[in-house]
């Protein structure tokens, strides 16, 4: 997943698709406990997502009306 994408989202679609990551991760977890992740790196990419959509969320909540540049 993209910044650019995350930051065309509306506020209510990131923090939905930050719930949908953070089920998968959760997912994901499981499956690596019980052997059945058969890409673990998968874990690290939701982790690297989550972190995105925080990070666009944080910079929402920081600056909500963004100035536009020439």
């Amino acid at each position: 997943m993209k910044v650019n994408e995350i930051r065309d989202m509306d506020p209510q679609q990131r923090s939905q698709k930050l719930s949908e990551l953070q089920e998968t991760l959760f997912n994901l977890r499981f499956q690596h406990e019980s052997g059945q992740l058969e890409n673990p790196r998968r874990i690290e990419a939701t982790k690297r997502d989550i972190a995105r959509v925080k990070t666009v969320i944080r910079e929402a909540t920081l600056n909500p009306n963004p100035t536009s540049e020439a």
